[in-house]
């Protein structure tokens, strides 16, 4: 520095701010790869990896509204259902990098779909990045009205007296509805026959209709349980709902450490800027602080839960342990 210019205390401090500020200014601003374009420069598409109207398909169009809001671009959401997850993750795993294709899924995708399909073409650990967890789901044993039981001792005693007469939904082979079902099968030692859909929602029209006997619902038949055309039986989670206080868990009710949770959320292709991830969960984890979308989340029996990508990771990586125990046990095959 010149001998000419010393800089005082004051004036050292006013040049730091003016750093800090132009730093901050620069990370608001920003950049998809290689573009050199403010980011978002258009629209964001949501691709949601199951049929509308299940837990997925509300919750991406529930966060979706003030996130475009949010971004100050639209936010598009696309359905693309099919073999429990994998049509929408693949699109999504091979769409580019720039922070304008995301995926919202059920954690199984990344956590129960590498134990169910042995060749599969992406890899969910390595062709996908975590941006946002969104809730955590609940499931709710619920059975049709004419099913003669009241409560889990008389459904289960009904169960054992009538092996394979029982059938029951789930939106496809391996997700939380169908492993909690198979939860309760290894638990209690009882068998039912297992009714796949692509999707929650098909199956649930299917349980309401009678064609289905009982179905672990992931919170999307909670209206009809208050309107009195389900009958709630008990919560297949580690707590019980702050909806149905008065429904017992499963744990509760005889099977030990019954929790079939899984958590929902958002992830984006491989090589995402991590500015962008970053500015995605930080918007997502402010909107999910809301009450309306804790209301709307709420409303499907779910909790929300924002928090940072790694730990959104974390809770996959354990989901997949706890869950590929269980479907190597049930020798439970993809669709």
């Amino acid at each position: 520095m010149s001998p000419f210019f010393q800089p005082g205390r004051r004036t050292l401090l006013a040049l730091a701010l003016i750093a800090s500020s132009l730093f901050s200014a620069a990370q608001a601003q920003t950049t998809s790869s290689g573009s050199g374009q403010a980011w978002p420069a258009k629209p964001v598409k949501v691709i949601v990896n199951f049929p509308p109207g299940g837990a997925a398909d509300q919750l991406a169009r529930a966060i979706g509204v003030p996130l475009a809001e949010a971004l100050g671009q639209p936010v598009v959401v696309e359905n693309r259902g099919g073999a429990n997850g994998n049509i929408g993750g693949e699109a999504v795993a091979k769409a580019a990098a720039d922070g304008y294709t995301l995926l919202m899924s059920s954690g199984g995708m990344v956590s129960v779909n590498p134990h169910l399909y042995p060749k599969m073409s992406f890899n969910p650990a390595k062709d996908l990045v975590p941006v946002a967890a969104a809730a955590r789901v609940l499931v709710f044993l619920e059975v049709k009205p004419s099913l003669p039981v009241n409560n889990v001792k008389e459904f289960l005693a009904y169960m054992k007296a009538n092996p394979g007469k029982l059938s029951f939904g789930s939106p496809g082979n391996g997700s939380s509805p169908h492993l909690a079902a198979e939860m309760l099968k290894a638990q209690t030692n009882t068998y039912a026959v297992h009714v796949p859909y692509r999707g929650a929602a098909p199956a649930m029209q299917d349980l309401l209709g009678g064609q289905l006997d009982f179905m672990f619902d992931p919170g999307i038949g909670l209206q009809h349980v208050k309107a009195g055309k389900l009958k709630l039986l008990a919560v297949g989670s580690a707590k019980r709902s702050p909806l149905f206080p008065d429904v017992p868990t499963l744990d509760e009710a005889g099977l030990k450490n019954f929790d079939a949770d899984t958590w929902f959320g958002f992830y984006a292709p491989a090589g995402t800027p991590p500015a962008i991830v970053n500015r995605l969960n930080q918007e997502i984890n402010k909107i999910l602080a809301t009450q309306p979308v804790k209301d709307r989340i709420m409303a499907i029996g779910g909790i929300p839960a924002p928090m940072s990508p790694s730990d959104f990771n974390m809770r996959a990586a354990i989901d997949g342990t706890r869950f590929g125990a269980l479907i190597r046990a049930r020798n439970i095959k993809g669709d």
